[in-house]
């Protein structure tokens, strides 16, 4: 490693999420519009202009990486990608070498990907499912499909791939689901992550109107299940606790009723080469202008640098903004990774 990347917190940068697409071929009602209208082909970085961003990273520090979207699997070519992104895992002879590399996904494409993403070095995979019913998954999603879903979460874990189910917490929409969803996950051997809604980008929906203290719902689940509290981190922003009865865990990421920045040691790259450090601030660096300029590494690393020296201690979201309204910036980025 030739440096390492630190913030004025004295945080160190040791893992980056990397959308490769600001498409997706759902539209969750606390993600997205409806009626998305998406970015010219131009204005997305392509496979080797990402892989390059993502190289300057690696050699500076960051030690795990993490695929979104949009949806990631959606984009063509992106079995290739993940393959080149392997070939940097585990070697510490090198000047960077990754630890881990996953993804997000929304599950509709995993089950033709799963044993591509195997190979490439891929161990575990978050999947994005906030309800076990057809009907309300539809309506959730407003075109997906559970089944394909459910069959990729089953081709995962077929391959060897370690799972988690990331299930936004919507009051009056999934908060009768979630024991049954902590007992499908104990069937089937994967971990459950409640996330709280965050108040992002234009979806058309009011989700002021749905937040639901996670609080309130680990104090109500542990009337019914055991809920043992843990140390493991898997580098994201999730606190654990391991259920009892299932024998796996159950996260919480609370980004609205208890944040985690004091610990963040994240910093988003968007598909246009848009370098956040903070999911509630709007601040970042383009670095898709150095590149296409014919900037060096060095030059590359100075605008990373310079993104990183403004990483705010904290995110200020506000939960009573008005229905069309953002509190943060609009950008397309998955926001149930972790």
């Amino acid at each position: 490693m030739l440096s390492g990347l630190v913030d004025p917190a004295g945080r160190r940068i040791s893992y980056l999420r990397v959308s490769v697409t600001d498409r997706c071929d759902m539209r969750c009602t606390y993600c997205m519009s409806e009626r998305m209208t998406f970015l010219p082909r131009a204005d997305v970085l392509d496979f080797e202009e990402l892989l390059r961003l993502c190289q300057v990273f690696v050699k500076h520090g960051v030690k795990r990486l993490r695929i979104t979207g949009g949806e990631p699997l959606v984009r063509r070519d992106i079995g290739p990608f993940f393959e080149t992104l392997g070939q940097w895992l585990h070697h510490p002879e090198q000047a960077g070498s990754l630890d881990e590399l996953t993804l997000t996904t929304n599950g509709s494409r995993l089950a033709l990907y799963a044993e591509t993403l195997f190979r490439a070095g891929v161990r575990r995979v978050n999947v994005s499912l906030d309800t076990l019913d057809e009907e309300r998954f539809a309506s959730i999603t407003r075109r997906g499909k559970l089944a394909a879903t459910l069959d990729g979460i089953k081709a995962a874990r077929d391959v060897g791939m370690a799972v988690r189910v990331n299930a936004v917490a919507m009051a009056g929409v999934n908060d009768d689901e979630f024991d049954a969803m902590l007992a499908w996950c104990g069937e089937i051997g994967a971990d459950l992550c409640l996330i709280e809604t965050m108040p992002m980008g234009d979806t058309g929906e009011d989700r002021t109107a749905r937040y639901l203290p996670l609080s309130e719902v680990k104090a109500d689940l542990a009337r019914r299940w055991t809920l043992e509290p843990l140390a493991d981190r898997s580098g994201g922003p999730a606190r654990y606790m391991r259920v009892a009865e299932t024998g796996q865990r159950i996260g919480f990421i609370t980004p609205m009723s208890h944040n985690f920045c004091s610990t963040c040691n994240r910093v988003r790259l968007s598909c246009t080469g848009q370098l956040y450090t903070c999911l509630g601030h709007e601040d970042g660096v383009d670095l898709r202008a150095i590149l296409r300029s014919g900037g060096d590494d060095a030059a590359i690393l100075a605008g990373i640098q310079a993104a990183i020296d403004r990483k705010p201690t904290g995110h200020d979201f506000m939960l009573g903004a008005k229905p069309g309204e953002v509190s943060g910036p609009v950008r397309h980025m998955s926001v149930t990774g972790g």
